[in-house]
């Protein structure tokens, strides 16, 4: 089985280490790291990778990896709604290694931030994951929603408060896109309000505690 992730390499480390070594099955919550033999080629890795955005696999003992164009994601971007093309899936998935059915709805300079199928919940965005704010918390999508687990979301809900709850594409409720490569980015959607700065703070400086 082939595990994929897409991560930020800066000159602070790798963004949401952690995160993207869970991702290539390198280490899972609460039991720390692989086996110092596992690590070896992504040690490997981080001690010589150029600061960048890199796509790596990892397929058994092997580990390959790709410099990759930097985000797509860029404040003040608009954004449309389409329907997500896991929308019937029961649930969330591993990210997919390229090509996926994701680049069917990319569009350049555009977030198409991905709904349900009957288009009441935004489930994700093409190249981030969701959040939302209630006025107290960060609201993050219900956890069985279809959409690609991110390495960006779930360190939000391990270490902010959150709340679950769906995200409606009929509303006001502010929303933010969070990945590893951008962190946060803030798109043009009318008719929503604003998210607030102090809450995207916060979010910005867990992301730069967790690269390493």
């Amino acid at each position: 089985m082939v595990a994929y992730t897409l991560l930020h390499v800066t000159g602070g480390g790798i963004a949401l280490r952690e995160y993207h070594l869970r991702r290539l099955a390198l280490a899972s919550p609460g039991a720390g790291s692989a086996p110092e033999a596992e690590m070896a080629p992504f040690s490997r890795f981080a001690e010589g990778a150029a600061p960048g955005a890199w796509a790596v696999w990892r397929e058994g003992d092997a580990l390959r990896a790709e410099l990759r164009p930097a985000t797509r994601l860029f404040d003040g971007m608009q954004a449309r709604l389409a329907t997500s093309p896991i929308a019937e899936r029961p649930g969330p998935i591993p990210k997919p290694e390229p090509p996926s059915v994701y680049e069917g709805v990319r569009r350049a300079g555009v977030a198409t931030l991905l709904t349900s199928l009957d288009g009441a919940e935004i489930y994700e965005a093409c190249t981030a994951a969701v959040l939302g704010w209630d006025g107290v918390r960060v609201v993050c999508v219900p956890p069985d929603r279809p959409r690609v687990l991110s390495t960006a979301e779930a360190a939000v809900r391990e270490h902010l408060p959150v709340v679950e709850a769906p995200i409606a594409t009929r509303s006001r409720m502010p929303i933010l896109l969070v990945n590893a490569l951008k962190g946060t980015c803030a798109v043009n959607l009318p008719g929503r309000e604003a998210f607030p700065p102090g809450a995207r703070s916060e979010i910005e400086r867990l992301f730069r505690a967790l690269t390493t």
